[in-house]
């Protein structure tokens, strides 16, 4: 690393990245490609917003999650402010792909797959985030990945039944205005969102478990049944080791052999007297 060179380059304000509270933007970090996330200039200097920022660092910095933006960092940008360092997910978001008709079905099958495995991920860890909504769903410009952007700013010891229901909601939302911009028709997925936005929240999906279920896509219920199976599976091995029916060895010539006979027919000595009767024959 030639130290001599500038540690900030070709900083670069992003306006459709930002958020309510943050200006968004990208820069080189000693060459490197990053995101950085700062207070707007008129909540720079506020007690509250500079604890919120804080807060956010440290509840977001232990997280790990292929489709969430992984936090690096919290320190000073010459220019720019104290800023949240990020990973670089530069590309498109999902609002941008809507607006320009650029929807594909290979978007909408990482909607309901990628998307899907943050929000239980960000559910898992009982984090308090704001709404999902399209412009926080960034598919990066090399590879197409789904990243969530913008993921949490609490962390609560548990999430209450609303705040998982109003995942349930937007996540419809969201899915409905994705579909609306792509040609392929999705009558599966049109009925999932249907359900995640009922005009009735009794009438929606309880869980993002049962919401998965019905769109084929229940991983964890598959690794619980595949476990369930295996144990059932040396339950059955351990009785049947038990049960009259095994194989017992026998001996023949000093030769242990393992044969299996109908129980009627079964010698009533021990392997050692059979033998020895052998041996005196």
């Amino acid at each position: 690393m030639d130290t001599s060179a500038p540690k900030w380059t070709e900083i670069e304000h992003l306006p459709e990245w930002d958020e309510e509270f943050y200006h968004v933007y990208t820069a080189k970090k000693f060459g490197k490609w990053l995101m950085l996330k700062t207070l707007r200039p008129e909540f720079k200097g506020k007690e509250e917003y500079e604890k919120m920022i804080e807060k956010e660092f440290e509840v977001r910095y232990n997280l790990a999650h292929p489709h969430i933006i992984m936090i690096n960092d919290f320190e000073e940008v010459p220019g720019v402010g104290m800023c949240i360092i990020t990973d670089d997910v530069y590309g498109d978001s999902l609002a941008k792909l809507i607006r320009e008709g650029k929807v594909t079905d290979e978007h909408i099958y990482k909607l309901h797959h990628q998307l899907l495995d943050a929000l239980d991920y960000i559910q898992s860890n009982h984090l308090a985030h704001h709404p999902l909504n399209s412009s926080r769903i960034i598919f990066t410009e090399n590879i197409g990945n789904l990243k969530l952007i913008d993921v949490g700013f609490d962390q609560k010891n548990f999430l209450t039944h609303e705040d998982t229901n109003d995942d349930i909601y937007n996540y419809g939302v969201m899915l409905n205005e994705a579909l609306d911009a792509v040609s392929t028709q999705h009558p599966k997925l049109r009925k999932v969102a249907a359900k995640c936005t009922a005009a009735d929240p009794a009438k929606r999906y309880p869980t993002l478990d049962s919401l998965r279920a019905d769109l084929g896509d229940n991983r964890r219920n598959k690794f619980y049944i595949c476990v369930i199976i295996f144990l059932l599976a040396m339950i059955a091995l351990l009785l049947w080791l038990n049960s009259p029916y095994r194989p017992e060895p026998t001996f023949h010539n000093g030769e242990t052999i393992q044969t299996e006979l109908p129980i009627s027919d079964r010698p009533t000595g021990t392997a050692g007297e059979e033998a020895q009767a052998s041996d005196n024959r």
